[in-house]
């Protein structure tokens, strides 16, 4: 039977960032009507989840390491020793598996980044841009190059040139480097002259001389750039003084410049001694970003990597883990993983007639109540039809 000739009307449901309970009347793969509804038995409706910085190079390879990390260059150099793996089979079929979760769990969009340790391209690059383009009828993958600052000025031209052909984002790794401003510059001229996006890996650590980001805006506000600016991290924001951070937080508002937080990585690696339990957790100051009109996502980040040994590409995994760890109200953040990101893929989730009826549905009055239970059911609708499950959920990954 063809799905689009028939209709489907789900009964009493709650819309994220709606009063009241409504029916949905889905046909051809879009939303045909939605009424007001004397039911309240319908569950929660959100939209498709928008994961903005992911790590697919890296993925799925936690359990042939040989230790967890301590620390975050520790990690990068776990990492290092196993890139001699990274052969084009070897990253499509992590890849794969973490594209496979992801859209079983109801991720629609996703920003990958790709580490580019060298002039040339790596081969992540172009294996990453074939499964951007299988992928592209489920998830709308984004590459982002996540270079090396220091390595702007000997390749950087290069590098933004085969990013731009690509379609990709230019990223860089920003870590108290030197002449710092001056690579920052370049790296805004690169991105001006082939039409790019950026995104930033910065501060990514408890040091209060971790300035990256305030280089960052002050270049983004002279040129007028920073709507098109996206930082992530900034874990050196949660140990600078308040005097300091609070107008630099109105600066980077100004300048329309984006955030985003990573609540798992940057917990598990910041603050982390052997034997001694944690003081500082390496959250950027996501409320009074907020409040400075900063938006502010979350996402995955690393996953089964030597950054973050866990996890299972579920974002609403991640905002659950966040709710406490940040102290948010889950009703008020919910568009950190949604309508929020969905802006850096020029998406609009939209519940209106005519979208898309593309949404998650859970079995829950509300967001707090799904948010409560780990185990409430979860169906991934795309087309007006639910998404089959995905047997590879639930399997372990070796």
């Amino acid at each position: 039977m063809n799905r689009f000739a028939t209709s489907t009307t789900l009964q009493g449901v709650a819309i994220a960032g709606r009063e009241g309970r409504f029916d949905l009347v889905l046909r051809a793969g879009r939303i045909a009507s939605i009424s007001d509804s004397p039911s309240r038995q319908g569950g929660l409706v959100l939209p498709l989840f928008s994961d903005a910085h992911v790590h697919l190079d890296k993925t799925f390879v936690a359990h042939r390491l040989p230790r967890h990390a301590t620390t975050l260059l520790d990690a990068i150099e776990i990492t290092a020793a196993d890139r001699v793996r990274w052969d084009a089979e070897d990253i499509r079929c992590r890849a794969t598996q973490a594209l496979r979760r992801a859209y079983a769990y109801g991720t629609g969009r996703m920003r990958s980044h790709v580490d580019w340790t060298e002039p040339e391209t790596p081969v992540a690059w172009p294996v990453l841009n074939e499964l951007r383009t299988d992928w592209q009828e489920r998830v709308a993958l984004q590459l982002a190059a996540l270079v090396n600052l220091d390595l702007f000025p000997e390749a950087g031209e290069s590098i933004a040139e085969r990013v731009a052909a690509d379609g990709g984002v230019l990223g860089a790794f920003v870590y108290r480097n030197a002449d710092l401003r001056a690579k920052v510059s370049l790296l805004f001229d690169l991105a001006e002259r082939h039409d790019l996006a950026l995104d930033f890996h910065v501060d990514e650590a408890l040091e209060p001389e971790s300035q990256g980001i305030d280089a960052i805006v002050a270049e983004a506000a002279a040129r007028g750039f920073g709507a098109r600016v996206l930082v992530g991290h900034c874990c050196s924001l949660s140990v600078r003084p308040v005097e300091v951070v609070q107008p630099l937080l109105e600066r980077l508002g100004a300048a329309e410049i984006s955030l985003c937080v990573l609540p798992t990585t940057n917990a598990a690696l910041q603050d982390r001694r052997h034997g001694r339990t944690p003081r500082y957790r390496g959250i950027a100051p996501l409320h009074e970003a907020h409040a400075a009109g900063i938006p502010v996502f979350l996402a995955s980040d690393n996953c089964r990597d030597a950054f973050y040994p866990w996890g299972d590409y579920d974002l609403w995994d991640v905002f659950r883990t966040a709710i406490p760890m940040a102290h948010l109200e889950p009703a008020s953040w919910i568009g950190a993983i949604t309508d929020g990101p969905a802006a850096v893929f020029d998406a609009v989730p939209e519940f209106r007639k005519g979208a898309a009826a593309d949404f998650v549905l859970f079995d829950a009055e509300s967001i707090d109540d799904a948010v409560s239970r780990p185990l409430c059911r979860r169906q991934v609708w795309r087309d007006g039809a639910v998404v089959p499950p995905d047997p590879a959920l639930g399997k372990p990954w070796t």
